[in-house]
C-alpha cells in the first residue's frame, strides 16, 4: 500500500512539475505576444503620425489607416518582416506578394525599415531584400531601391534618418545615402552621398550643404547641375566668340594698313 501511495506522490509531483513548466512557457510565450503586438501597435501609430504630419491630403487618422495604400503595404511588411525573423520564408513572401497585388508597393520582408516611413501614393515602389531604411523617412511613387546585378550579399542601399527620395528615382548598389539627405524626382543614383546633401540627375550629382540640414525643397524648383554647366558652357562659348571676333578685327586692321601702303 506505501509503494502505492509513493509511486502515485511521484506521479503527480512530476504532473505538477510538467504543468507548471508548460504553465511557465505559455505565460512567457503571452508575454512575448504582447510585447510584440505593443511594438506592432506603436509602430502603426508612429507609420500613421507620419503620413498624416507630411501629406498635406490627409485629413485623420482613421482615413490615413483605412485609405493609405503606403501605410498597408508598411504594415503588411512589419507582418511579413516577423515571419522572416523567424524563418517563416514562405508565409513572409506571401504576405508581401499579397500586399504588392493590393497596393502595388513591394517590400522584401528581408528588408530592415525603422519608424515613421511614409511612402506618398506609392505605385511602383520596389524595396530590396536588404535594403535598410532608417527613421522618418519619406519615399515617393515610382521609387527603385534596388541592386546592380553585380553584388552578392549586400545589395541594396541604405538610408539614414530623415532622408526624402523622390517620384521615380533609383538607387541602386550597397551604399549609404547620408541623413537629411534629399534624392530629387527621377534622379538615378549609383555611387554614395554624405549627410546634408541634394543629389539630382542622371547619374545623380551632388549639391553639398554640410553642417547645415538641407532646408525643405520641393521637387520642382530644385539646382539642376547639367543645367549649371550648360550655362558655364555659353559663358566660355561666349568669351571664346568675343576673342576671336578680336583677333579677326586686329587682323583685317592689320591688312589695311598694308593695302594702304
Amino acid at each position: 500500500m506505501d509503494t502505492v501511495k509513493g509511486k502515485n506522490t511521484k506521479k503527480e509531483k512530476r504532473f505538477k512539475a510538467t504543468f507548471n513548466k508548460k504553465g511557465a512557457d505559455i505565460s512567457c510565450k503571452l508575454k512575448n505576444i504582447k510585447a510584440t503586438l505593443g511594438c506592432a501597435v506603436d509602430n502603426v501609430k508612429l507609420d500613421v503620425k507620419a503620413t498624416r504630419d507630411r501629406d498635406p491630403a490627409a485629413r485623420s487618422d482613421i482615413e490615413v489607416l483605412l485609405l493609405s495604400s503606403g501605410v498597408h503595404a508598411i504594415i503588411a511588411y512589419r507582418i511579413a518582416h516577423a515571419l522572416h525573423l523567424k524563418e517563416h520564408y514562405l508565409a513572409a513572401r506571401t504576405i508581401s506578394q499579397l500586399a504588392r497585388h493590393f497596393t502595388g508597393i513591394e517590400i522584401h520582408p528581408g528588408a530592415t525599415i525603422g519608424k515613421g516611413l511614409m511612402i506618398d501614393h506609392g505605385m511602383g515602389v520596389v524595396i530590396g531584400e536588404t535594403a535598410e531604411i532608417g527613421d522618418n523617412c519619406t519615399i515617393y511613387q515610382g521609387v527603385t531601391l534596388g541592386g546592380t546585378g553585380k553584388d552578392v550579399g549586400k545589395r541594396h542601399p541604405t538610408l539614414g534618418n530623415n532622408v526624402m527620395v523622390g517620384a521615380g528615382a533609383k538607387v541602386l548598389g550597397p551604399f549609404k545615402i547620408g541623413d537629411n539627405t534629399k534624392i530629387a524626382a527621377n534622379a538615378v543614383v549609383l555611387e554614395e552621398i554624405p549627410d546634408d546633401c541634394t543629389a539630382v540627375g542622371i547619374p545623380a550629382k551632388i549639391v553639398k550643404r554640410e553642417g547645415v540640414r538641407v532646408d525643405d525643397l520641393d521637387q520642382i524648383h530644385i539646382p539642376d547641375p547639367v543645367a549649371q554647366e550648360i550655362k558655364r558652357l555659353e559663358v566660355k562659348l561666349s568669351e571664346l566668340e568675343s576673342e576671336l571676333e578680336y583677333i579677326k578685327t586686329r587682323k583685317s586692321n592689320k591688312d589695311n594698313k598694308n593695302t594702304k601702303r
